[in-house]
Protein backbone atom coordinates (compact mmCIF):
# COMPACT_ATOMS: atom_id res chain seq x y z
CA UNK A 1 0.00 0.00 0.00
CA UNK A 2 1.40 3.33 -1.00
CA UNK A 3 2.14 6.17 1.38
CA UNK A 4 -0.48 8.34 -0.36
CA UNK A 5 -3.22 5.73 0.24
CA UNK A 6 -2.32 5.43 3.92
CA UNK A 7 -2.33 9.20 4.27
CA UNK A 8 -5.70 9.44 2.53
CA UNK A 9 -7.29 6.79 4.77
CA UNK A 10 -5.87 8.48 7.85
CA UNK A 11 -7.32 11.81 6.74
CA UNK A 12 -10.74 10.25 6.19
CA UNK A 13 -10.64 8.60 9.63
CA UNK A 14 -9.75 11.87 11.30
CA UNK A 15 -12.50 13.57 9.30
CA UNK A 16 -15.11 11.05 10.52
CA UNK A 17 -13.94 11.51 14.11
CA UNK A 18 -14.17 15.27 13.66
CA UNK A 19 -17.71 14.93 12.29
CA UNK A 20 -18.75 12.82 15.29
CA UNK A 21 -17.19 15.30 17.72
CA UNK A 22 -18.92 18.20 15.97
CA UNK A 23 -22.26 16.36 16.06
CA UNK A 24 -21.85 15.57 19.75
CA UNK A 25 -20.87 19.11 20.73
CA UNK A 26 -23.69 20.75 18.78
CA UNK A 27 -26.24 18.23 20.06
CA UNK A 28 -25.18 18.78 23.68
CA UNK A 29 -25.35 22.56 23.21
CA UNK A 30 -28.82 22.38 21.64
CA UNK A 31 -30.13 19.93 24.22
CA UNK A 32 -28.66 22.07 26.99
CA UNK A 33 -30.45 25.17 25.73
CA UNK A 34 -33.77 23.30 25.57
CA UNK A 35 -33.21 21.78 29.02
CA UNK A 36 -32.39 25.20 30.46
CA UNK A 37 -35.59 26.71 29.03
CA UNK A 38 -37.68 23.82 30.35
CA UNK A 39 -35.99 24.04 33.74
CA UNK A 40 -36.65 27.77 34.03
CA UNK A 41 -40.30 27.31 33.03
CA UNK A 42 -40.84 24.46 35.50
CA UNK A 43 -39.28 26.42 38.36
CA UNK A 44 -41.34 29.52 37.59
CA UNK A 45 -44.61 27.59 37.34
CA UNK A 46 -43.77 25.71 40.52
CA UNK A 47 -43.23 28.96 42.39
CA UNK A 48 -46.50 30.36 41.01
CA UNK A 49 -48.55 27.33 42.06
CA UNK A 50 -49.71 28.66 45.49
CA UNK A 51 -50.99 31.90 43.93
CA UNK A 52 -52.59 29.96 41.07
CA UNK A 53 -54.33 27.66 43.56
CA UNK A 54 -55.65 30.70 45.45
CA UNK A 55 -56.69 32.95 42.55
CA UNK A 56 -56.74 30.74 39.45
CA UNK A 57 -56.95 32.48 36.10
CA UNK A 58 -58.84 35.29 37.85
CA UNK A 59 -55.41 36.58 38.79
CA UNK A 60 -54.94 37.66 35.17
CA UNK A 61 -58.08 39.80 35.22
CA UNK A 62 -57.78 41.00 38.82
CA UNK A 63 -56.86 44.62 39.48
CA UNK A 64 -56.09 44.72 43.20
CA UNK A 65 -52.58 44.46 44.61
CA UNK A 66 -52.85 44.57 48.38
CA UNK A 67 -50.21 42.53 50.25
CA UNK A 68 -51.80 43.38 53.61
CA UNK A 69 -55.19 41.87 52.73
CA UNK A 70 -53.72 39.21 50.46
CA UNK A 71 -55.46 40.33 47.26
CA UNK A 72 -53.43 40.25 44.07
CA UNK A 73 -54.18 40.78 40.40
CA UNK A 74 -52.16 41.35 37.24
CA UNK A 75 -54.44 43.15 34.78
CA UNK A 76 -53.10 46.66 35.39
CA UNK A 77 -49.53 45.37 35.07
CA UNK A 78 -50.31 43.50 31.85
CA UNK A 79 -51.87 46.69 30.49
CA UNK A 80 -48.82 48.78 31.41
CA UNK A 81 -46.51 46.19 29.83
CA UNK A 82 -48.53 46.09 26.61
CA UNK A 83 -48.86 49.88 26.26
CA UNK A 84 -45.22 50.73 26.90
CA UNK A 85 -43.79 47.84 24.87
CA UNK A 86 -46.02 48.29 21.81
CA UNK A 87 -45.67 52.08 21.86
CA UNK A 88 -41.89 51.74 22.09
CA UNK A 89 -41.93 49.30 19.19
CA UNK A 90 -44.08 51.64 17.11
CA UNK A 91 -41.49 54.37 17.54
CA UNK A 92 -38.39 52.18 17.42
CA UNK A 93 -39.19 50.20 14.26
CA UNK A 94 -39.20 53.09 11.73
CA UNK A 95 -36.25 54.70 13.51
CA UNK A 96 -34.28 51.47 13.35
CA UNK A 97 -35.05 50.94 9.66
CA UNK A 98 -34.03 54.53 8.91
CA UNK A 99 -30.74 54.09 10.80
CA UNK A 100 -30.06 50.80 9.03
CA UNK A 101 -30.76 52.31 5.61
CA UNK A 102 -28.50 55.27 6.33
CA UNK A 103 -25.66 53.03 7.50
CA UNK A 104 -26.00 50.49 4.68
CA UNK A 105 -26.87 52.69 1.70
CA UNK A 106 -26.34 56.41 2.23
CA UNK A 107 -23.59 57.14 4.72
CA UNK A 108 -19.94 57.57 3.62
CA UNK A 109 -17.71 54.74 4.81
CA UNK A 110 -16.02 56.80 7.52
CA UNK A 111 -19.31 58.03 8.94
CA UNK A 112 -20.81 54.55 8.57
CA UNK A 113 -18.15 52.94 10.74
CA UNK A 114 -18.32 55.58 13.47
CA UNK A 115 -22.12 55.80 13.66
CA UNK A 116 -22.51 52.02 13.45
CA UNK A 117 -20.12 51.53 16.35
CA UNK A 118 -21.91 54.16 18.44
CA UNK A 119 -25.32 52.60 17.77
CA UNK A 120 -24.05 49.18 18.81
CA UNK A 121 -22.37 50.72 21.86
CA UNK A 122 -25.73 52.12 22.94
CA UNK A 123 -26.98 48.55 23.32
CA UNK A 124 -24.16 47.86 25.79
CA UNK A 125 -25.10 50.69 28.17
CA UNK A 126 -26.44 49.12 31.42
CA UNK A 127 -30.17 49.59 31.86
CA UNK A 128 -29.70 51.14 35.29
CA UNK A 129 -27.65 53.92 33.65
CA UNK A 130 -30.39 54.52 31.11
CA UNK A 131 -32.93 54.64 33.95
CA UNK A 132 -30.80 57.12 35.90
CA UNK A 133 -30.57 59.31 32.78
CA UNK A 134 -34.33 58.99 32.54
CA UNK A 135 -34.73 60.36 36.05
CA UNK A 136 -32.21 63.20 35.79
CA UNK A 137 -32.62 64.33 32.18
CA UNK A 138 -35.57 62.75 30.41
CA UNK A 139 -38.12 63.19 33.20
CA UNK A 140 -37.78 66.98 33.55
CA UNK A 141 -37.70 67.37 29.75
CA UNK A 142 -40.88 65.32 29.37
CA UNK A 143 -42.69 67.22 32.12
CA UNK A 144 -41.62 70.73 31.13
CA UNK A 145 -41.36 70.50 27.34
CA UNK A 146 -42.55 67.33 25.62
CA UNK A 147 -45.88 66.75 27.37
CA UNK A 148 -46.99 70.41 27.08
CA UNK A 149 -46.08 70.33 23.38
CA UNK A 150 -47.98 67.08 22.80
CA UNK A 151 -50.96 68.45 24.69
CA UNK A 152 -51.00 71.64 22.62
CA UNK A 153 -50.68 69.87 19.27
CA UNK A 154 -52.41 66.53 19.86
CA UNK A 155 -54.52 67.26 22.90
CA UNK A 156 -57.70 66.30 21.04
CA UNK A 157 -56.54 62.68 21.46
CA UNK A 158 -57.08 61.06 24.90
CA UNK A 159 -53.52 59.75 24.74
CA UNK A 160 -52.10 63.22 25.31
CA UNK A 161 -54.27 64.62 28.07
CA UNK A 162 -53.77 64.82 31.80
CA UNK A 163 -51.41 66.20 34.38
CA UNK A 164 -47.81 66.71 33.28
CA UNK A 165 -45.39 64.49 35.18
CA UNK A 166 -41.73 63.50 35.14
CA UNK A 167 -42.70 59.84 35.55
CA UNK A 168 -45.30 57.80 33.75
CA UNK A 169 -46.05 55.72 30.69
CA UNK A 170 -44.53 58.25 28.27
CA UNK A 171 -41.05 58.40 29.88
CA UNK A 172 -41.09 54.60 30.16
CA UNK A 173 -41.96 54.32 26.47
CA UNK A 174 -39.10 56.62 25.48
CA UNK A 175 -36.63 54.70 27.67
CA UNK A 176 -37.74 51.41 26.12
CA UNK A 177 -37.42 52.93 22.64
CA UNK A 178 -33.82 53.89 23.39
CA UNK A 179 -33.08 50.35 24.52
CA UNK A 180 -34.83 48.65 21.58
CA UNK A 181 -33.46 50.79 18.72
CA UNK A 182 -29.81 49.56 18.84
CA UNK A 183 -30.84 45.90 18.71
CA UNK A 184 -33.31 46.24 15.85
CA UNK A 185 -31.10 48.69 13.94
CA UNK A 186 -28.01 46.45 14.10
CA UNK A 187 -29.88 43.38 12.88
CA UNK A 188 -31.68 45.35 10.17
CA UNK A 189 -28.41 46.85 8.91
CA UNK A 190 -26.92 43.37 8.56
CA UNK A 191 -30.03 42.26 6.67
CA UNK A 192 -29.78 45.17 4.24
CA UNK A 193 -26.08 44.50 3.67
CA UNK A 194 -26.94 40.92 2.67
CA UNK A 195 -29.31 41.97 -0.11
CA UNK A 196 -27.58 40.80 -3.33
CA UNK A 197 -25.85 43.65 -5.11
CA UNK A 198 -27.10 42.54 -8.52
CA UNK A 199 -30.72 42.91 -7.38
CA UNK A 200 -30.13 46.49 -6.27
CA UNK A 201 -28.11 47.44 -9.32
CA UNK A 202 -30.65 45.78 -11.60
CA UNK A 203 -33.46 47.79 -10.05
CA UNK A 204 -31.52 51.03 -10.47
CA UNK A 205 -30.64 50.09 -14.06
CA UNK A 206 -34.34 49.69 -14.84
CA UNK A 207 -34.87 53.31 -13.88
CA UNK A 208 -35.99 53.01 -10.27
CA UNK A 209 -35.05 55.77 -7.87
CA UNK A 210 -33.13 54.83 -4.76
CA UNK A 211 -36.31 55.06 -2.68
CA UNK A 212 -38.18 52.82 -5.14
CA UNK A 213 -35.31 50.33 -5.01
CA UNK A 214 -35.42 50.31 -1.21
CA UNK A 215 -39.20 49.91 -1.13
CA UNK A 216 -39.46 47.39 -3.96
CA UNK A 217 -36.32 45.31 -3.54
CA UNK A 218 -34.55 45.68 -0.19
CA UNK A 219 -37.54 45.72 2.16
CA UNK A 220 -39.28 42.70 0.57
CA UNK A 221 -36.02 40.74 0.46
CA UNK A 222 -35.27 41.44 4.14
CA UNK A 223 -38.87 41.17 5.37
CA UNK A 224 -38.59 37.83 7.24
CA UNK A 225 -35.50 39.01 9.08
CA UNK A 226 -37.14 42.34 9.83
CA UNK A 227 -40.05 40.58 11.50
CA UNK A 228 -37.65 38.52 13.60
CA UNK A 229 -35.69 41.66 14.56
CA UNK A 230 -38.86 43.49 15.61
CA UNK A 231 -40.03 40.55 17.73
CA UNK A 232 -36.58 40.39 19.34
CA UNK A 233 -36.94 44.08 20.15
CA UNK A 234 -40.40 43.42 21.57
CA UNK A 235 -38.98 40.75 23.84
CA UNK A 236 -36.35 43.23 25.03
CA UNK A 237 -39.04 45.81 25.77
CA UNK A 238 -41.38 43.40 27.55
CA UNK A 239 -38.66 42.06 29.82
CA UNK A 240 -36.96 45.33 30.77
CA UNK A 241 -37.30 45.98 34.49
CA UNK A 242 -34.75 48.30 36.11
CA UNK A 243 -34.88 51.24 33.71
CA UNK A 244 -38.68 51.13 33.55
CA UNK A 245 -38.99 50.93 37.33
CA UNK A 246 -37.04 54.16 37.64
CA UNK A 247 -39.28 56.23 35.36
CA UNK A 248 -42.77 54.69 35.18
CA UNK A 249 -44.11 55.73 38.57
CA UNK A 250 -44.90 52.23 39.96
CA UNK A 251 -48.63 52.95 40.25
CA UNK A 252 -51.53 50.65 39.43
CA UNK A 253 -54.21 51.85 37.07
CA UNK A 254 -55.51 51.55 33.54
CA UNK A 255 -55.23 54.99 31.95
CA UNK A 256 -55.70 55.99 28.34
CA UNK A 257 -53.35 58.94 28.74
CA UNK A 258 -49.63 58.36 28.30
CA UNK A 259 -49.02 61.15 30.82
CA UNK A 260 -50.33 58.97 33.67
CA UNK A 261 -48.08 56.81 35.86
CA UNK A 262 -48.30 53.04 35.66
CA UNK A 263 -46.38 49.83 36.15
CA UNK A 264 -45.36 46.72 34.22
CA UNK A 265 -44.95 43.04 34.97
CA UNK A 266 -41.15 43.17 34.94
CA UNK A 267 -41.04 46.36 36.95
CA UNK A 268 -43.30 44.98 39.68
CA UNK A 269 -41.21 41.80 39.89
CA UNK A 270 -37.97 43.79 40.22
CA UNK A 271 -39.33 46.27 42.75
CA UNK A 272 -41.16 43.90 45.12
CA UNK A 273 -39.60 40.44 44.96
CA UNK A 274 -36.90 41.06 47.56
CA UNK A 275 -39.33 42.84 49.89
CA UNK A 276 -42.19 40.35 49.72
CA UNK A 277 -43.69 40.06 53.20
CA UNK A 278 -45.70 36.84 52.80
CA UNK A 279 -45.38 33.60 50.91
CA UNK A 280 -48.57 34.42 49.03
CA UNK A 281 -47.15 37.74 47.85
CA UNK A 282 -43.95 36.00 46.79
CA UNK A 283 -45.93 33.42 44.85
CA UNK A 284 -48.04 36.16 43.24
CA UNK A 285 -44.86 37.87 42.04
CA UNK A 286 -43.63 34.58 40.55
CA UNK A 287 -47.08 34.25 38.95
CA UNK A 288 -46.34 37.56 37.23
CA UNK A 289 -43.09 36.04 35.97
CA UNK A 290 -45.04 33.07 34.61
CA UNK A 291 -47.39 35.40 32.73
CA UNK A 292 -44.38 37.28 31.34
CA UNK A 293 -42.80 34.02 30.22
CA UNK A 294 -45.99 32.89 28.47
CA UNK A 295 -46.36 36.25 26.70
CA UNK A 296 -42.75 36.06 25.49
CA UNK A 297 -43.15 32.50 24.23
CA UNK A 298 -46.38 33.37 22.39
CA UNK A 299 -44.71 36.37 20.76
CA UNK A 300 -41.81 34.22 19.58
CA UNK A 301 -44.10 31.52 18.20
CA UNK A 302 -46.08 34.14 16.29
CA UNK A 303 -42.82 35.59 14.95
CA UNK A 304 -41.70 32.17 13.74
CA UNK A 305 -45.02 31.63 11.96
CA UNK A 306 -44.83 35.03 10.28
CA UNK A 307 -41.22 34.51 9.21
CA UNK A 308 -42.05 31.08 7.80
CA UNK A 309 -44.99 32.50 5.87
CA UNK A 310 -42.83 35.21 4.32
CA UNK A 311 -40.15 32.67 3.41
CA UNK A 312 -42.75 30.45 1.73
CA UNK A 313 -44.07 33.45 -0.19
CA UNK A 314 -40.53 34.33 -1.32
CA UNK A 315 -39.88 30.73 -2.38
CA UNK A 316 -43.18 30.65 -4.29
CA UNK A 317 -42.35 33.94 -6.00
CA UNK A 318 -39.01 32.60 -7.13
Amino acid sequence: MSTASVSLKGGRRRGRIGDLVLLGVTFVASAGAVALLVGIALKVFEGAQPAYSRFGLGFVTGRLWDPVKGHFGALDLIYGTAVTSLAALLIATPLSIAIALFLSELAPRGVRDVVGALVEMLAAVPSVIVGLWGILVLGPFVQQTLEPFLHRTLGFLPLFRGKYSAVGLLPATIVLTIMVVPIVASITRDLFLRVPLDLKEGALALGMTRWEMVRGVMLPYARPGLVAAVILGLGRAIGEAIAVTQVIGITLGIHVSLFAPGDTLASRIASQYQGASTNLQLSAIVYLAAILLVITLIANVIAQLIVRRFELQKAGGQ
